[in-house]
């Protein structure tokens, strides 16, 4: 974590009693805003907090702790702390998270977030309330300033679309660019299907990819706006 923060949970000080989305209001436990390294080199972005980060207020836990699983298995997360494996991975569900009781990962050069901040356990958010969340997300980037975002499921990577690459959200499909590098505008993507999509094959693909990104030099990349293009590193053709 960098030394300047003190806490890894919603570091940058976003309202917490948010009352942008009148439905989402009556149906969130909680606001969840960011989590993690605020001088972090990467940063993963979901679509909408789970059930169990709605939770423990914590971006991918519950059910969608194979994002914090993976990011482990490249050294990005240093403990996953409530979400650790059991001896059988199918208890881990959303419902099982106490959050009195819930340890919170420790997570190394790595910010967690999401497109939209409050959970609705029966739709998913509206276009309207992927607007209302716009703010926060650019605040987070722009103050952030990564070297590589993973859009995680497609509603992320159709949120960045327009802001942060030369494609239309419309041009841009997570279940074909999963475990690729795009070149954007200042940043480079690694999109990765929603864990609930993902094959174990598609889990060691990604691992794959991501380690072999952590070989290159990806901070030359920094600022450079190039074209949208997949490949692996800065050096794509």
């Amino acid at each position: 974590m960098d030394a300047r923060q003190d806490d890894p949970a919603n570091p940058f000080g976003m309202d917490e009693d948010c009352t942008n989305c009148a439905d989402l209001c009556e149906s969130r436990t909680q606001v969840v805003h960011g989590y993690g390294d605020v001088g972090a080199d990467f940063v993963a972005i979901g679509g909408e907090p789970s059930a169990g980060a709605d939770r423990t207020g914590v971006p991918f836990t519950g059910e969608d702790d194979l994002v914090l699983r993976i990011f482990e298995a490249v050294g990005l997360v240093e403990d996953l702390g409530s979400c650790a494996p059991d001896a059988d991975p199918s208890h881990r569900t959303d419902a099982s998270l106490d959050a009195a009781a819930f340890e919170a990962p420790e997570l190394d050069d790595l910010y967690l977030t999401y497109v939209t901040r409050c959970r609705h356990p029966d739709r998913p958010a509206t276009d309207d309330e992927v607007r209302s969340c716009e703010g926060y997300r650019s605040s987070e980037l722009r103050m952030i300033n990564p070297e590589i975002i993973v859009p995680v499921g497609q509603r992320a990577i159709e949120a960045l679309a327009f802001q942060y690459t030369t494609k239309s959200a419309a041009e841009l499909d997570v279940a074909d660019l999963h475990a690729t590098t795009l070149r954007g505008r200042g940043f480079e993507l690694v999109p990765m299907k929603a864990p609930a999509d993902q094959t174990e094959a598609d889990t060691e693909a990604f691992v794959s990819h991501f380690a072999d990104l952590l070989g290159t030099d990806y901070r030359q990349t920094k600022g450079r706006q190039g074209s949208l293009e997949s490949g692996r590193g800065p050096d794509s053709d």
